[in-house]
């Protein structure tokens, strides 16, 4: 990052909380900075500036900085804000390359429609996405049985989740107790610009503090009684990391509301189905439920795409946000 030549200095937005932001500079200077009044006013999808945000930032007199401009956003990862009866979106992080979505293969047990529904906003945001089945080591009956967990049922979950290379998805298998696939996970988010989302209880916490030693994010338990993690992050911030690039840790995620995303273009957003589309009676005009020769449908009775997936595809296209 450099100065714009125009007195102002470039600067990455690492957090964007209360009002006040925090800012990468040049040289990898870090300053807080609030923000004109006029930028509430822009026309933006959601909060006028999010952490990922590449802005302009002043200097003053008295030492402290604001941020004066906002570039236009190469991508924003976004869903319904929950406050807003599902009229306004909340921009999560902007300027990601990748999503990478975590999901525990136990404790909690995973639910593989919130996946699929991380999979359609990668997709619909124009995001590389990555699968990582996380507390794998929970399959090993020694390590189930002292956490109270039943390892065929998480050995079953490894192999669903691994059915998603199958679609294009890459998977990696990652325990932060063994360090299964923690090297695997560094090489594909050093040097890049990556949000990490996942429901709480999943472990996205424990993953980055063991790929990014003396970061101490704070994890939650698992409470037994509800089988969900613990809110700990409540902001989305970049972290960046000591092999280049960032990583955006976002707030635990129990719904996904999309954001946004067409009802006759929900569809391509699962790659399994591209191939189908247009074999389909009624074109790009088939809603895949209920018409007949329906290319997708017969797909999925045939076996040749997933039926959990044509399943989770009607859900969203229904509203459906269990």
């Amino acid at each position: 990052m450099s100065s714009s030549g125009s007195g102002r200095l470039n600067g990455l937005v690492r957090i964007a909380t209360g009002g006040v932001y925090e800012v990468e500079l040049h040289q990898g200077e870090v300053v807080e900075a609030s923000i004109r009044g006029r930028l509430k006013l822009e026309q933006r999808t959601g909060d006028a500036v999010v952490a990922g945000d590449r802005v302009l930032v002043a200097r003053q007199e008295d030492g402290g900085h604001t941020i004066e401009a906002v570039e236009p956003r190469r991508t924003e990862l976004a869903r319904r804000s929950p406050r807003s009866g599902g009229q306004r979106a909340k921009v999560l992080v902007a300027n990601v390359e990748q999503l990478v979505a975590v999901f525990s293969v136990a404790n909690p047990a995973p639910r593989l429609r919130l996946l699929d529904r991380f999979l359609v906003l990668a997709e619909s945001s124009g995001l590389e996405a990555l699968v990582v089945a996380n507390k794998v080591d929970l399959a090993e009956p020694a390590r189930a049985a002292a956490a109270g967990v039943d390892a065929g049922e998480a050995q079953a979950t490894i192999d669903a989740v691994d059915g998603y290379v199958a679609l294009g998805y890459p998977v990696i298998r990652t325990s932060v107790k063994s360090g299964a696939g923690l090297e695997a996970l560094r090489e594909r988010i050093c040097g890049r610009i990556t949000v990490f989302a996942g429901p709480s209880g999943a472990g996205k916490s424990s993953l980055l503090n063991a790929l990014q030693p003396g970061l101490a994010l704070r994890t939650g338990e698992v409470s037994e009684a509800l089988q969900k993690g613990q809110h700990t992050t409540v902001a989305a911030r970049l972290i960046p990391l000591g092999c280049g690039g960032y990583v955006a840790d976002t707030p635990g995620l129990r719904e996904l509301g999309l954001w946004r995303i067409a009802p006759s273009e929900l569809d391509l957003c699962f790659p399994e189905f591209r191939d189908h589309l247009d074999d389909c009676r009624f074109g790009r005009s088939c809603t895949h439920t209920h018409e007949p020769d329906c290319a997708v449908s017969a797909a999925a009775a045939a076996g040749t795409l997933p039926m959990a997936r044509l399943e989770s595809y009607r859900a969203l296209l229904a509203g459906d946000e269990r």
